[in-house]
């Protein structure tokens, strides 16, 4: 068993909410004391599935289909989930994002995890997908200048990009485990294996998730053998 406190996230860079949400998680683990006995990984969910591959379309005509509403309404959501953002010091743009197929993305943060940088690189593509203006979905350059920025290699990003088989099969095991895991949707957190969080929860919500867990952990501790107490042994003060 690690030492270490993992808390597993399943998540989209197409999602709002989880930019949202893993925000609120970092405030929570700001707070906590046994941060440095944390370790978050990423899983893989696709919102999207069947988006076709190199082909956008706008956010708010995206999700206004999906939900049968009109796009006012979505843009009027949008603004709701900017100023959420903008509570946790996120930059936001509510306006002309585009969505895509983030099937490639969850490739190259599969190579990422490989690397160490694969926390580095879904905060960078979740900034790069929010908060700026060129499309992490139609712009291949940008994602490899994203990479690059984190402390990948650019022919690496590249090489695994141009290969749709690299990081794949990872990429659907995550996806078949979400589903075994009984989450629906993202993002969806999972703390030790034992505690699970759907959505972007308070960020109290978080910090009693973290301290849940953290005192629910199994300690090593040694059972003296009854009878063995004082036989002959060294020490620092000689033997």
């Amino acid at each position: 068993m690690s030492d270490k406190l993992t808390v597993e996230v399943w998540t989209d860079i197409n999602c709002p909410f989880c930019y949202v949400g893993e925000g609120r998680l970092e405030q929570a683990l700001e707070a906590f004391p046994n941060r440095d006995e944390v370790e978050v990984v990423y899983r893989s969910f696709e919102l999207n599935p069947e988006a076709p591959k190199d082909v956008t379309r706008p956010v708010v005509e995206v999700v206004a289909e999906k939900y049968g509403t009109t796009v006012e309404q979505i843009e009027a959501n949008e603004d709701r989930i900017g100023a959420m953002a903008g509570e946790l010091g996120l930059d936001y743009r509510t306006r002309g994002r585009d969505s895509g197929n983030s099937f490639d993305l969850h490739r190259l943060t599969h190579y990422a995890k490989e690397q160490g940088k694969q926390r580095e690189l879904f905060n960078r593509l979740y900034k790069a997908n929010f908060a700026e203006e060129r499309s992490v979905f139609a712009d291949r350059e940008f994602v490899v200048e994203a990479a690059t920025e984190v402390g990948l290699e650019p022919a690496e990003v590249r090489k695994v990009l141009d290969d749709p088989t690299a990081y794949a099969a990872e990429v659907r095991a995550d996806e078949r485990e979400a589903a075994q895991l009984g989450a629906r949707g993202v993002p969806f957190f999972v703390l030790d294996r034992k505690y699970g969080i759907s959505g972007a929860q308070p960020t109290e919500v978080f910090s009693q998730a973290l301290d849940q867990a953290w005192s629910d952990r199994p300690r090593r501790s040694l059972i003296t053998v009854e009878g063995t107490e004082g036989a002959e042994a060294c020490g620092p003060e000689g033997c």
